[in-house]
């Protein structure tokens, strides 16, 4: 498996890393920098949508709900962070990565590494 290095930070000003894009979806703003697949990170960014939609007053329900689902869905092991103002360093499968904004300074970080 062949492993890559991504870091990045969470919060109201943060630019998305190099190959990110500004979007819009269901009319919610958000920044994103993906290497995953494109079947693979429309159902990671819509799973991302619900959970923080659904778990909107706790980020770490929220985080669980997208690790689980991950897990079941591509195999483990998936991590999640889900909040606003931190940074991050971390190793991952190649193709296994995602890095995005919701609602304006929610942060989701979504990776696989064995």
């Amino acid at each position: 498996m062949a492993e890559e290095e991504a870091g990045g930070a969470a919060g109201g000003e943060a630019a998305a890393p190099t190959g990110g894009e500004a979007t819009s979806a269901g009319g919610y703003d958000y920044r994103k920098f993906s290497d995953m697949n494109e079947e693979m990170r429309v159902e990671a960014m819509e799973l991302c949508v619900t959970a923080c939609e659904k778990h909107a007053s706790s980020n770490e329900a929220a985080a669980k709900m997208i690790k689980e689902t991950m897990d079941k869905k591509f195999g483990a092991s998936w991590h999640a962070v889900v909040g606003e103002g931190y940074g991050f360093e971390v190793t991952h499968e190649v193709k296994n990565m995602m890095y995005m904004f919701f609602g304006g300074t929610m942060a989701i970080c979504l990776w696989k590494c064995a």
